[in-house]
């Protein structure tokens, strides 16, 4: 049995073009570099899962390869990683700082990335201070966080700050839409959809979800098999709760009500999606809001079909 390699690694981006829904800050970066305005301590910040030790890692690849022209080197010995989470005391930063004096034996940068920077104590960071203000010509930082409000302000104002946003619904269902051709999945365009709302924002979620569904249902993925192994209220559901009400069949909803409650369902759950699909038909019902709905195609028109049969 040959090692599995999951696709949030097997597909992590190797070039700033390959960066999904980041488009401002991958842009910025490569101005910046080009322009040789690059600050030498950027911190970045935003949820999990959308890319920022991606870019950390790209642009510190791509720093060096500017220096010398030579593309396929990778100047691994030039890129020191560090978790924050797990070495956040002041003798380890007192280490890195005594590290960063010495100039890199090739290429033009040392780069220091600090994953999970919110991680280190009050004293840490104290000691950390002056080397970011002033670090030597060839150091550059790049702090990683997702919770920049636990960090001070005397570090925050030293640094530049970029700002990843969540990935929307359709960047995310396009990328696994490419990576699903890649690897021969025959997948539904219904059933990305569900995957990409499913993961929040987050593209590594999104890809392990993938991941688990691909298991569960082999090289065919169909809508229902997503919605039978992640264990989700998919929109048909609430299609035909609307239906009853809309005929009036009490019986008939509460039969089906009875059903999600038997599969494990809260009921909080359920009530919040019918009147998000609500919130839905109602945007349906003009034309020209249509385009809101992070939904695909086909479901679009299921929608306005059901918003004018409801007053």
């Amino acid at each position: 049995m040959e090692h599995f390699v999951v696709s949030a690694r097997k597909y992590r981006p190797e070039t700033f073009e390959d960066v999904v829904g980041q488009k401002a800050i991958t842009n910025t970066l490569l101005n910046a570099i080009e322009n040789n305005h690059l600050a030498q301590a950027l911190l970045f910040t935003g949820p999990r899962g959308v890319g920022k030790t991606t870019c950390a890692r790209i642009l510190a690849k791509k720093i060096n390869q500017q220096a010398t022209e030579n593309k396929d080197e990778d100047y691994a010995f030039n890129i020191f990683e560090l978790d924050a989470a797990s070495n956040n005391s002041v003798d380890d930063i007192r280490n890195l700082i005594d590290q960063v004096r010495i100039p890199p034996q090739v290429g033009k940068y040392k780069v220091y990335i600090i994953d999970e920077v919110h991680m280190l104590s009050s004293s840490a960071f104290n000691a950390f201070l002056k080397t970011l203000e002033e670090p030597p010509k060839h150091a550059i930082f790049i702090l990683a966080t997702t919770e920049k409000h636990k960090i001070i302000p005397t570090i925050l104002s030293r640094c530049q700050i970029f700002d990843f946003k969540r990935i929307t619904v359709t960047d995310a269902k396009e990328y696994l839409a490419k990576i699903a051709e890649n690897e021969g999945v025959n997948a539904e365009d219904d059933a990305l959809h569900i995957i990409a709302q499913k993961a929040d924002g987050a593209m590594r979620d999104a890809l392990s979800i993938y991941d688990r569904v691909v298991s569960f249902s082999g090289n065919n993925l169909t809508r229902e098999a997503v919605t039978e192994n992640l264990n989700v209220l998919d929109y048909e559901t609430y299609f035909k709760s609307t239906d009853f009400i809309l005929k009036n069949d009490i019986p008939g909803l509460l039969v089906q009500y009875n059903e999600i409650l038997a599969k494990g369902f809260d009921g909080h759950h359920y009530i919040a999606g019918l009147a998000s699909h609500f919130r839905d038909l109602l945007v349906c019902k003009n034309q020209a809001t249509i385009s809101l709905l992070e939904v695909g195609e086909q479901v679009k028109t299921l929608y306005f079909k059901q918003s004018q049969e409801a007053p």
